[in-house]
């Protein structure tokens, strides 16, 4: 099976290296970022590097995993170059603009629009490891939209790197997920701000972040352009998820400075519940 990963960061990166480990599996990458492509050769992530006006006439799989504003900007193109047999696979963080893009397209059919919930706080080629996948859930949307044949191949590819598949809307997906990860990612870097802004003793905040303060600043680490265009992209959604999030720090601010010991108990532990949600 020839496959084309277009996009050779962590995520992109990892898959070409899960499936370059293959029997049978050829795989060309392609970025826009020439150091990108140097690094993935040199670490053996892909067979060779091509461009896309090259290598998708002549494959079998196209998998996009650029920032999800290229991938919308991208998709149509690649739908009008491959093979009537070739199937086009995106695994972009958001999921309703780009299958908006797309839903009139004549190949339509041979594209399936998923997304692999794995990841790291690093990016670019060298954050890129084999089984990053493995036991994580992937979701697939609109799969009634997608012919029989592209839904099936996209499903053993992820199957073949260690993922089971969920089924949602587009709507569904950027729902839940400004959720369970944008909003995670938005409070992660708005600590990171917080803490660079009042405290100005940077040796401080070496020697004395712990644990909790490494967890929950972990993800400010993350490429901003890969988030600038998820938070764009499904700024609704986020926007909604923040409303809430201000309101609970608003509750927890009062408690704290009125002292109300009791408030602030019944908050924690109601917290304390996602440990159930979390442990099913």
């Amino acid at each position: 099976m020839k496959i084309a990963v277009v996009g050779l960061g962590l995520i992109g990166g990892s898959i070409a290296k899960d499936l370059k480990a293959q029997i049978n599996v050829d795989v060309t990458g392609m970025d826009n970022n020439m150091e990108h492509c140097k690094t993935a050769m040199d670490l053996g992530l892909v067979h060779r590097i091509s461009n896309i006006e090259n290598i998708a006439p002549d494959m079998d799989v196209v998998i996009l995993a650029t920032p999800v504003d290229i991938i919308e900007s991208l998709l149509p193109h690649v739908l009008n170059i491959i093979r009537e047999d070739a199937v086009v696979i995106d695994v972009g963080s958001t999921k309703s603009d780009i299958c908006s893009t797309i839903s009139n397209h004549p190949n339509r059919s041979q594209y399936v629009a998923a997304h692999p919930l794995a990841g790291t706080e690093l990016s670019g080629p060298e954050a890129a490891f084999k089984g990053l996948f493995n036991n994580a859930k992937n979701i697939i949307c609109e799969k009634d939209k997608s012919s029989a044949h592209a839904l099936d191949t996209a499903i053993r590819i992820f199957h073949s790197i260690g993922m089971t598949t969920d089924f949602m809307t587009p709507e569904e997906h950027d729902k839940h997920l400004a959720y369970v990860s944008h909003l995670s990612h938005v409070t992660s870097f708005s600590l990171g701000l917080t803490v660079l802004d009042i405290e100005k003793d940077e040796d401080q905040i070496f020697n004395l972040a712990s644990t909790g303060f490494k967890s929950t600043s972990r993800l400010a680490k993350s490429n901003p352009n890969t988030w600038a265009a998820i938070f764009g992209k499904n700024r609704k959604y986020v926007g909604e998820a923040l409303d809430g999030y201000i309101e609970t720090l608003t509750k927890f601010k009062s408690a704290i400075e009125s002292n109300d010991h009791d408030a602030m108990i019944k908050l924690m532990s109601d917290a304390n519940d996602i440990k159930r949600v979390l442990n099913q």
